[in-house]
C-alpha cells in the first residue's frame, strides 16, 4: 500500500533562519495522519539560511542522521567532534545516553537538509557521531546503502536502529525496483525530480510511505535524487 504525503500537505515551521517542512507530525496538533513508522519517527526538510543554526542542545536515546542536498552544514559537540559537511555527505549522531551539540550554516547559501530520527534497539550507551561522502555518480541507477544498522551493509554508515537508509541518482526514463519482505515499512522522499512509484505520481519533495507491500517499483519521469528509509 502507498500513501502520498505531498509536499503541500506537510506542516511547516517558519523561523526566520529556519524554514521547515515536517514529513512527520512533530506536536500534538500535526496531521493525524503523518504518523510514524516503525522506529522512524522524524523526517524534517529543513532551509537554513546564511549565518542560521541551531545553537548546543541535547539528545539522548536517538538515531539521528542528516542528509546534506545543499551548501555546508557545519557540527560540533561535546564529543570533541567538529566537522563540515557538504552537499552529497551524510551524517550519523547516535545520542545514547546523552550529547550536546550544535549545528549551523557554514557556506554562503540557504542550507539544505533532511534530519531523519530512529529509535534505537536499546537505550543508553556511549553517544557517537561519523560522517562520509557517498558520490551521487556511485548511486547512478541504483541505490546505495547510506546508514544501517545491519552489519551486512559493508560500507554504510553505523546507526543502531534496525533500519537502513538509502539514496539513488535517477536519469529521466529510468527505473529502479526495490525488493524487501511485505511485513516491513518504507518511506521514499523525491529530493528533487518527479517520479512515479507503483504507478502512482510523485512530484518533487513529496514523500510516499511504502507498507504491506515486497516490492517498489521507481520510475523517474525526469532526472531524480532519491532518498529511502527501510524502516523495519
Amino acid at each position: 500500500m502507498l500513501t502520498h504525503r505531498r509536499w503541500k500537505s506537510l506542516d511547516r515551521a517558519e523561523l526566520g533562519w529556519l524554514r521547515a517542512k515536517y514529513h512527520f507530525a512533530v506536536s500534538a496538533d500535526g496531521d493525524p495522519a503523518h504518523t510514524a513508522l516503525g522506529p522512524l519517527i522524524v523526517w524534517n526538510d529543513d532551509e537554513i539560511a546564511v549565518g542560521g543554526g541551531f545553537p548546543m542542545h541535547g539528545h539522548r536515546d536517538m538515531e539521528i542522521i542528516t542528509y546534506v542536498r545543499q551548501g555546508l552544514l557545519g557540527h560540533r559537540d561535546t564529543l570533541g567532534s567538529e566537522g563540515v559537511i557538504p552537499a552529497g555527505d551524510v551524517q550519523v549522531m547516535s545520542a545514547g545516553k546523552g550529547i550536546r551539540h550544535a549545528e549551523f550554516n557554514r557556506g554562503d547559501v540557504p542550507l539544505k537538509l533532511y534530519q531523519i530520527w530512529l529509535v534505537p534497539r536499546e537505550a543508553g550507551g556511549e553517544p557517537a557521531w561519523d560522517t562520509k561522502p557517498f558520490p551521487k555518480s556511485d548511486r547512478s541507477g541504483r541505490f546505495v546503502v547510506l546508514a544501517s544498522g545491519f552489519a551486512s551493509d559493508e560500507g554504510a554508515l553505523p546507526i543502531r536502529a534496525d533500519a537502513r537508509v538509502l539514496g539513488a541518482m535517477l536519469k529521466a526514463g529510468e527505473s529502479v525496483r526495490y525488493e524487501s519482505s511485505p511485513a516491513r515499512r518504507a518511506y521514499l522522499v523525491a529530493a528533487s525530480g518527479r517520479i512515479e512509484v507503483n504507478g502512482e505520481p510523485v512530484g518533487p519533495l513529496d514523500g510516499v510511505a511504502i507498507t504491506n507491500d515486497a516490492m517498489a517499483q521507481i520510475s523517474a519521469l525526469e532526472d531524480s535524487e532519491l532518498v529511502m528509509v527501510d524502516a523495519g
